[in-house]
Parts: structure tokens; sequence; C-alpha cells
């Protein structure tokens, strides 16, 4: 008797340069019923991210080429990631020193952070607990709420946080909006003119 498909969940981008590894896990989430994409290094994850339907969940591994041996690529990859799409849940994967990545990590906005070897009922608890944050914020966005999260050096003051707040809810609502400026200015309660002002401002583009 064939066995019932495992329910569909999540799409999760899986960033890991070990092919065997990467292989396993993909095949252990796809059997859970979520929709696997995998990248091998950073540009490979961001050109994914870039897209306007970018997975809600992304598994990064830190140590990624060309310097596997170092936090630098992954560290860089998960900035570039929530800089693209700034709702998205990243859970960080690291062999290495492992103070030092969680305390970079959660700086720069990881959702959770996980060791290796980290066995996969680990792994799929920590999903759930990201997906279930990715779908409510998902519906507070629906109702006109965004939950902003910030890593602000107090000593620069009040004003730079101000701007790294305007910064962060412009993406959200961007993205919100399926990157249609009329309707982000719609739930922003700003005109059409003021939205094109502060996305030029920081930078913000739709992704290809």
């Amino acid at each position: 008797m064939p066995t019932a498909a495992a329910p569909y969940q999540s799409s999760i981008l899986l960033v890991e340069d070990d092919a065997a590894l990467s292989g396993y896990l993909a095949s252990a989430l796809g059997s859970k019923g979520y929709r696997v994409l995998c990248a091998a290094d950073r540009p490979a994850a961001v050109a994914c991210m870039a897209q306007a339907h970018a997975p809600a969940l992304v598994l990064l591994d830190l140590g990624l080429p060309p310097h596997p041996s170092t936090m630098r690529e992954g560290l860089q990859a998960l900035q570039e990631i929530l800089r693209a799409q700034p709702g998205t849940k990243v859970l960080v994967l690291t062999g290495q020193d492992e103070s030092a990545a969680a305390h970079e990590a959660v700086r720069l906005g990881a959702f959770d952070f996980l060791t290796k070897p980290c066995a996969l009922d680990t792994l799929l608890q920590a999903l759930r607990r990201a997906d279930l944050f990715a779908r409510e914020e998902a519906r507070m966005a629906l109702e006109g709420e965004t939950r902003l999260s910030i890593t602000a050096r107090m000593d620069e003051g009040p004003k730079e946080a101000g701007a790294l707040v305007e910064e962060q809810l412009l993406r959200r609502s961007f993205a919100a909006a399926g990157y249609n400026v009329t309707e982000a200015a719609r739930h922003l309660g700003l005109a059409r003119e003021h939205v094109y002002y502060y996305l030029n401002k920081y930078g913000i583009r739709r992704p290809d």
C-alpha cells in the first residue's frame, strides 16, 4: 500500500556547500512536506532570495566557499538575505566557534542558531517554530501590522536607531504589498511620492 504524501508546509532555502549533507537534508525535509531549494554558496543564495516569491525559511550554513573555514561568507549571506527579504526566518548552522557564531548571527538578525552535528528532530522542531512565526507575521501584515527587529548601537543614539526602524518598516511594507508602490503607500498611509522618496533613500528595489 503506498505511503500517503506528507502535507505541504513551507518552502525552505537550504544553503550548504557539502553536497552529501545538502542532499540528505533536502531529502529528509522534502519527506516532511517542505519544498526545498538548494544553494551551495552566497551568490546563489542571494539570487534565490531576490525573487518576489522567495522562501520564508532559510537554513544557512555559516561556513561557505570561498572561505569555508570562517564565518565570513555565511554572515554576509545572512545580511544580504535579510536585506532582500526582511521577514525571512533564517536558521544558521555552524560547526565552528559556537559562542562567537551565535553572537554574530543573533546580532545580524538570525531567528535561531543550531550547531553541527544537529539531530533531524531538533532541526525539525526549530523549523516548525520559525514557520509558525513566519505565518503569524504574514497574518499580522494582512491586518495592517508588522513586527520589526533591529540591532542598534546605543552609543549612536536614537536618531540612528530611528533610521534603522524606518528602513525596515519600508522594506517590510514594500514586500508585504507585493512590491507594488501604490499598495505600499496605502498600507503606510503615505502618498506614492513619499514612498518613492523613501525607497530611493534606502536603495530599496523590487526583486527581479
